[in-house]
Formats: C-alpha cells, sequence, structure tokens
C-alpha cells in the first residue's frame, strides 16, 4: 500500500515537473516573496518551512539546518532534466564563495523518493559526482513536498531561504553561475 502511494506521490509530482523543464527565459520565473508564498499565500508573514527529510548519503535532516545559515538556496532538480544538469556545475562551485554562516546550497531531487531502490539511488548519486555538485541533496518524501513543492510547476526551481525559514524568493528556470551569485549577494545585502 505504501509503495503504491509513493508511486502515485511520484507520477503526480513527475507530469507536474515534466512539463517546466527546460524553461527558455528564466528570469520570468523570479517571483519575489512580496508576491508569493510556497503555500500560495500572500507573502506578508508566512509559515516558516518546516520537514523532516533524508539526504542523498542517508543523513536525517529538518528545517533546523536553516538556522545557522543567514542564506540557503534550495535547489529543486530532477535525474532527467537536462538544464537542471547543466546548471549544477556552477552551482557545486557557489558555497565556496562564501562564509557558512552566511550562504548555504542544498538540492532537492524531486525525482527520487527517499524508499527508492538502490539502482535509482545510485543514478543520483552518479549524477550529482559527475556534475561536481558536492552540496547535500534531499530525497523526496510526503513531509518535504508539503513544506516546499507543492506549488512547484517546473524544475528547475530554486528557493532563497532565510534563518528564520522564511521563503525569501524563488526562481523557476535555470541560470548561469554569474547570474546566481548575483542575486545570492542582493539577498545577503538586504
Amino acid at each position: 500500500m505504501r509503495i503504491t502511494y509513493n508511486l502515485c506521490l511520484l507520477l503526480c509530482l513527475l507530469t507536474v515537473l515534466l512539463g517546466g523543464c527546460g524553461q527558455k527565459d528564466p528570469a520570468a520565473g523570479s517571483k519575489p516573496a512580496s508576491e508569493t508564498s510556497s503555500d500560495g499565500q500572500d507573502a506578508g508573514s508566512p509559515a516558516p518551512v518546516s520537514f523532516e527529510a533524508r539526504t542523498l548519503d542517508g543523513t536525517s535532516v529538518s528545517a533546523d539546518l536553516f538556522a545557522d545559515t543567514k542564506l540557503t538556496m534550495v535547489n529543486v532538480w530532477a535525474t532527467y532534466c537536462g538544464p537542471c544538469l547543466n546548471e549544477m556545475p556552477g552551482l557545486g562551485e557557489l558555497p565556496a564563495l562564501y562564509a557558512p554562516e552566511d550562504f548555504q546550497l542544498i538540492g532537492i531531487i524531486s525525482d527520487v523518493t527517499e524508499d527508492a531502490d538502490d539502482a535509482i539511488l545510485q543514478n543520483a548519486a552518479e549524477l550529482v559526482e559527475q556534475t561536481g555538485a558536492g552540496y547535500s541533496h534531499l530525497l523526496l518524501n510526503d513531509s518535504l513536498y508539503t513544506a516546499l513543492l507543492t506549488d512547484v510547476s517546473a524544475v528547475p526551481t530554486t528557493f532563497f531561504i532565510d534563518q528564520n525559514g522564511q521563503i525569501l524568493d524563488t526562481v523557476i528556470g535555470a541560470m548561469e553561475r554569474s547570474a546566481w551569485e548575483e542575486k545570492i549577494n542582493a539577498l545577503l545585502e538586504q
């Protein structure tokens, strides 16, 4: 029964996400937090993000991982998404440019669930290694889906979250490393 439910969840998510991979104008997808939030509400005072999940290497994490860093970039990607994989080498270079207390990067693999078989997990791990995306990558589960992915309609989608768990900005589509640096620097200056 649990496998059927997870399969249905994954298929629904894949259907939504497949429509957005490869968006031509990523800048058109930027949504300031003042306009929207992860729950579709006016972002005047959105609830902090809350979840429990597991990383690709098996470590358990929660939304508490935001507390020690001023700004967290959460990049939602999929193993089938060319634009996602193409931007990951540049993303992998970003954490070294900032102090750990100022910035961290986390990936969410939107098409790999926590209970995926070993072959699927191995494929995801190989893609991470091939792209040089050496930051933590979270595996999909109900908690993570509810907290961050209910409004995701395309991959890649990137959220910027502050140390209080508030979503500051959302970008739909891939960008070059230099464009991400500009966005990160602007958010860190706020």
